[in-house]
């Protein structure tokens, strides 16, 4: 009995989580390897592979964009860091329930595309209508969806698709498409499962920024003004005073002027008269009409 408590005494018992180091976990460069989050792991073999998942809202701080969730593997180990690389998107459960209602058709669709680079990737969109709409209307919205996709993911490659889908635009352009059939209420993509990784490195179109016009610099000779003493110089010693403005002269008015003039006059005399001359007589008539008393 001695000799087996001596042996257990002897053993080391060793810590499992004090064996372990900590690595951070960084986004993928379409998310400008921001630090996503951070994992324990006793070698750093054992963390190719795993997967994190993460909403769009911790990478962007954009809190509208709280309802999307990321899934990056572990691909790369460089000391304490790992890289990822993007597996897929995915929009939470309860975000979905908010759109989806009693008296409501719901239009899903699964379709593969291939980028202009290579990968291939399963994206799920859905859409949903304000009334329940017949299969028929279904089927035509659904072969929108696959011909705006396909042809969206040809054109671009899959870092640029993956964020116009994250963004909206793919949503969008689907349902400028639909109007035709029926007018569906939203459109959006509800998954992205990236099945195989881009085979050709093609670099995406970054925007022709427009240099900054910088203000020119005014010429001497215009910026040169003169000064008060230079002015004062330049001056003549014996100013003239400034000339006085010249009343203007009264013409002379001709005798048939003055005839014009002074004719208003009279005729406004002569019919005060006639006023007095016809009030008189109205006056004696009443006079003499009046009977005798």
């Amino acid at each position: 009995m001695a000799k087996a408590r001596a042996r257990t005494t002897t053993r080391k018992v060793k810590d499992r989580w004090k064996a372990k180091n900590w690595y951070t976990i960084l986004a993928p460069s379409l998310f400008n390897n921001v630090p996503v989050a951070e994992t324990l792991s006793e070698t750093p073999d054992s963390l190719i592979g795993r997967i994190t998942e993460v909403s769009l809202q911790d990478i962007t701080n954009d809190f509208r964009k709280s309802h999307i969730k990321l899934r990056f593997t572990i691909d790369k180990i460089e000391q304490n860091t790992a890289h990822t690389q993007l597996k897929g998107s995915l929009l939470t459960s309860d975000y979905l329930r908010r759109m989806i209602r009693r008296r409501k058709s719901r239009v899903d669709g699964v379709f593969t595309v291939e980028t202009r680079d290579g990968a291939l990737l399963r994206v799920k969109p859905f859409a949903i209508a304000e009334k329940r709409i017949q299969s028929s209307q279904k089927k035509l919205i659904r072969n929108v969806m696959k011909d705006v996709i396909t042809k969206e993911g040809k054109a671009k490659t899959l870092n640029s698709f993956i964020k116009d889908c994250l963004d909206g635009k793919i949503g969008s352009e689907i349902y400028k498409h639909c109007k035709i059939y029926y007018p569906v209420k939203r459109i959006e993509v509800n998954k992205t499962e990236i099945i195989r990784l881009p085979t050709v490195i093609i670099e995406d179109e970054k925007p022709v920024e427009k240099p900054e016009e910088q203000p020119q610099e005014p010429s001497k000779e215009e910026s040169e003004v003169p000064s008060e003493e230079e002015i004062t110089e330049e001056k003549p010693e014996t100013e003239t005073p400034p000339k006085e403005k010249e009343e203007p002269v009264e013409e002379e008015l001709t005798a048939e002027d003055l005839e014009k003039v002074e004719k208003p006059k009279k005729t406004k005399a002569k019919t005060a008269t006639k006023k007095k001359t016809t009030t008189k007589k109205t006056a004696k008539k009443k006079k003499e009409e009046a009977p005798e008393s």
